[in-house]
């Protein structure tokens, strides 16, 4: 066999003999410090070629590596920051319990999306880490230790404060037996009628396999033995979601009295379980991974690829398991073995399991342990007068800022929809919807539309979770009445709130436009804060209807005249804002300074070019509900950075962005989070005109006043209550509080004067 090679030509060279045009490889240098001398290849050699030049590095920060907070962890401390309004004595009673249920559903929502998101990259091997540096593994393990704390303390606010207080108001949540003998015989017959027929004891042996346990559902872990054989049996008994939680006890004084639905089953197992010994009774709960992931496949009805999803939610992997701090061992063993369950997603609850009951607590008939009642007024603009006005001819003079739950709703945006349905020179209504209610006026009004005979496109976001299977059915009710329905954008959830109508007037075409940063739905917006613009301007009127091709047909428009658009526009346009900042704080720009207020801040680039901001001397602010992943006040960083959470009556859900030089204000749907700003379509608007900037001025200096009750965050990811105790502040103020008042005040001044 030959040893000689060879050489393959080299592009451009001119091969001769095999070795003309290649140049030797490298050479190990000498370690004596003489002229490495390279000999002549022969062809005898193998040919090796020289390496092409080295990838080009990414161009390493200059920002720290630890600069960023974690978004679990982050959540938890905002679901700890609910539980803190249900410690605060200062709310009305019945609110505290409120709190109380909502930091339980939401750690529920939690587990079920977040999570199970975690535990199915870890599973799965996907170890990619998260933005502060931790693995799948890593973060799960904090989450459950700090999951395990905070369910702790909150069963102890409900045991020793919330419990005790409300029984000295004479609402009481009893145990079997805290129950006189005649209350017991009341509730055995009430057991006996409506719960007994529908409990299904299911055993657990070899001709019986352990149960499915469907999820959030509570059972009860029961072992039984035989007299005779003293063997000691399993079974389960599901707790019906068809008869109370919490079931109304009769009383002999005007005292409300309920006994948890689990103590009376548990009570009467010997009728479920006749002749056998009963050896222990607990109760337990799972958590199960409920994120739908649709294939999105361009060949395939998505609404039936979506249904599919749904019907396979209710059997996704468990990812916690809720048990009351009584549970046996042997008995906690046999569920984590049954139910495959790492022993590390096991929550110990002391006292009751699913306090979202205590939604029924709060339902109680007592507004003296309630919130005052409020009652959002009518924005000035829409104000009843002797002549009634239109909202076209309103908006026709001017755009109107509307600020939910304090301005109403439904003689504003819900009116413009109407009013634009039965209006016979409406040609056209566009609207998108992504969370209504389930007896949606806006809904009807598209249907009235329809069947006017006006053209109406609703872009029904279907993929809206846990609001699927409602806005499938409001998709189908509305195609059947001949509403164009459209279900998004293939790998686009579309999470804009815009709606778009255009009217005849005379020779002409004018277009009306509502965008916010809340959902069209009417008993939310009593609920939650949030922020809209209706204006009949042209420029967001042309601005809508190019939105509205591009979600309905196959534009690819990217850029607009008066709007942000995500995916595409809405980071790199806050981004710049900032860099602008940056640029006019240095020219000597005064009044160059950020603030933000929103939901949730965590997507990276948008961090860095705040800390860039702060490092450069310009002053931020920021008000977040939720997540924020940013470090605020660290030396060299973000020293001008401050970050303060506003909770209360009302969940603050509006999104504003003002840039003090460029003197701007945006408002949208968009958080600033990577689903936000690359996997949805979102609209930012810039509120132009200068009235209605001022007003939203007026609103940053609120809740950025020194005396405003909120949680400042600091650069070790604490938060702490501010104004701090002993700080002298006084009054504290309720931004809240100060919302309502003044526009009470502006409904009262308004009424008045007519």
């Amino acid at each position: 066999m030959s040893t000689s090679s060879t050489a393959v030509p080299v592009k451009g060279t001119e091969p001769s003999n095999g070795t003309r045009g290649l140049e030797p490889g490298p050479t190990a240098p000498p370690t004596d410090g003489s002229t490495a001398t390279v000999p002549a290849p022969t062809t005898t050699d193998a040919a090796v070629p020289v390496s092409p030049p080295a990838r080009t590095r990414a161009r390493v920060s200059e920002l720290p590596d630890d600069r960023y907070l974690n978004r679990e962890l982050s959540w938890l401390d905002f679901n700890a920051r609910v539980l803190a309004l249900a410690e605060d004595p200062s709310q009305p009673l019945l609110e505290r319990a409120k709190f109380l249920a909502i930091f339980a559903s939401n750690l529920d929502e939690f587990y079920m999306v977040r999570v199970a998101g975690l535990k199915r990259r870890n599973e799965t091997g996907l170890a990619v880490r998260s933005a502060d540096g931790l693995s799948p593994r890593e973060q799960l393990a904090r989450i459950a230790a700090r999951s395990q704390a905070i369910a702790v303390a909150h069963a102890r606010v409900f045991l020793d404060h919330v419990r005790p207080e409300l029984e000295a108001e004479g609402i009481c949540i009893l145990r079997w037996g805290d129950l006189s003998d005649d209350q017991r015989a009341r509730l055995s017959a009430y057991f006996s009628a409506q719960v007994f027929p529908v409990l299904t004891p299911l055993a657990v042996d070899p001709a019986h396999p352990f149960p499915y346990i469907s999820g959030l559902s509570l059972n009860l872990a029961v072992t039984v033995r035989d007299p005779e054989g003293r063997t000691e049996r399993f079974a389960r008994v599901k707790v019906p979601n068809n008869v109370p939680r919490l079931v109304r006890v009769r009383t002999d004084d005007d005292s409300i009295t309920f006994l948890p639905i689990e103590d009376l089953i548990s009570a009467h197992l010997g009728s479920l379980f006749t002749g056998m010994e009963l050896a222990e009774v607990h109760a337990f709960r799972v958590t199960r991974n409920a994120d739908v992931e649709v294939e999105e496949d361009r060949d395939e009805d998505l609404l039936q690829s979506l249904e599919r999803e749904l019907a396979r939610r209710r059997f996704g992997p468990p990812v916690r398991l809720e048990v009351t701090d009584t549970m046996s061992e042997h008995v906690l063993e046999l569920l984590l073995r049954e139910l495959d369950v790492h022993p590390g997603d096991v929550v110990t609850v002391p006292g009751l399991l699913d306090l979202t009951a205590l939604w029924a607590v709060h339902a109680v008939d007592r507004p003296d342990l309630k919130d005052e009642p409020f009652v959002p007024a009518t924005h000035p603009a829409f104000a009843d007068r002797e002549t009634p006005r239109s909202v076209f001819a309103t908006l026709r003079e001017g755009d109107v800022l509307v600020h939910h739950p304090y301005d109403s709703f439904s003689t504003s945006v819900q009116r413009f929809i109407e009013q634009a349905a039965s209006d016979p020179n409406v040609l056209a209504i566009k609207q998108t919807l992504y969370r209504t209610s389930g007896d949606s006026p806006i809904v009807d009004a598209l249907i009235d539309a329809a069947a006017a005979g006006k053209q109406v496109v609703a872009l029904v976001e279907i993929k809206a979770r846990f609001d699927e299977q409602a806005n499938i059915r409001w998709a189908r009710e509305l195609e059947k009445a001949g509403v164009h329905v459209v279900y998004g954008l293939v790998g686009l959830k579309t999470h804009c709130k815009t709606s778009l109508v255009v009217r005849q007037e005379g020779s002409t075409i004018r277009r009306y436009c509502h965008i916010g940063t809340g959902n069209y739905n009417p008993k939310t917006a009593r609920l939650y804060e949030d922020l809209g613009v209706l204006t009949a301007d042209p420029t967001i009127g042309a601005d809508l209807t190019d939105l509205f091709n591009s979600l309905t047909g196959y534009s690819r428009q990217t850029s607009y005249r008066s709007l942000l658009v995500a995916p595409y526009g809405v980071r790199r346009g806050i981004v710049r804002r900032i860099e602008d900042e940056i640029d006019a704080h240095r020219a000597g720009d005064a009044n160059a300074r950020i603030r933000f207020k929103l939901n949730s801040l965590v997507d990276e680039q948008v961090i860095d070019a705040l800390y860039r901001a702060s490092q450069a001397g310009v002053r931020v602010e920021v008000v977040v509900r939720g997540i924020c992943a940013l470090r605020p006040g660290r030396s060299g960083l973000s020293d001008n950075i401050h970050v303060r959470s506003i909770l209360g009556r009302f969940l603050e859900h509006s999104r504003v962005f003002h840039f003090g030089a460029a003197d701007e204000y945006w408002i949208g749907s968009a958080d600033m989070m990577h689903r936000n700003l690359d996997r949805r379509v979102e609209v930012l608007l810039r509120v132009a005109d200068p009235s209605l900037a001022d007003k939203l001025g007026e609103m940053f200096d609120s809740c950025l006043d020194p005396a405003t009750r909120c949680w400042t965050l600091h650069a070790d990811g604490s938060w702490e209550p501010s104004p701090p105790p002993g700080s002298g502040v006084s009054p504290v103020r309720d931004h809240q509080a100060e919302m309502m008042m003044r526009h009470a005040a502006v409904a009262m001044a308004l009424a008045e004067s007519e």
